[in-house]
């Protein structure tokens, strides 16, 4: 049960987070040019984003909310597969900032039909994107990090069922 309420804890602080830093933006940065916070690298800029990932599918919310609402409680049945032991913790973490970042622009969505987005990269001229957004390539990232050379497979398949490719019976 301490996992649970961990893992809820720190998913609203996370939630808070993220909403907090688009509240900001809304108050700070739209109806603004923006801030560079470092010339022609790097910027804060008001954006709406009515798509998914880097704009794509612009006003397609009928799609998005059950796909998102989908993908958290995947997020959670994972959560609920993964031992409470130490050694899975990081795996934990990466569930619980997917999740974080999935309900945190779903929240933007559902309240008002776009998510707000403010970073910048302009050196790359990188999508502009969220605190959501940035939960969820960290988790992915480290995931994939943990899958190649943290975990054994034998370890994921005896103490995760979930992972296991074998066949019962």
């Amino acid at each position: 049960m301490k996992k649970y309420i961990q893992a809820l804890i720190g998913l609203l602080i996370l939630l808070g987070l993220d909403q907090w830093t688009k509240y900001l933006a809304v108050v700070h940065l739209k109806g603004t040019g923006g801030i560079t916070l470092i010339e022609d690298v790097f910027r804060l800029q008001y954006l709406e984003n009515r798509g998914v990932a880097f704009g794509m599918f612009q006003n397609q919310t009928w799609f998005f909310l059950p796909f998102t609402i989908f993908i958290a409680l995947f997020m959670i049945f994972l959560y609920y597969k993964i031992p409470a032991s130490n050694k899975y913790f990081p795996l934990r973490l990466c569930i619980i900032l997917v999740t974080a970042g999935a309900f945190g622009n779903i929240i933007d969505r559902a309240r008002q039909q776009y998510v707000v987005d403010f970073f910048y990269f302009k050196l790359i001229d990188f999508p502009i994107f969220n605190v959501a957004d940035c939960y969820v390539v960290i988790a992915v990232i480290l995931f994939v990090i943990l899958i190649l050379f943290y975990y054994k497979e034998e370890d994921l398949e005896r103490d995760i069922p979930f992972f296991s490719n074998k066949k019962k019976g």
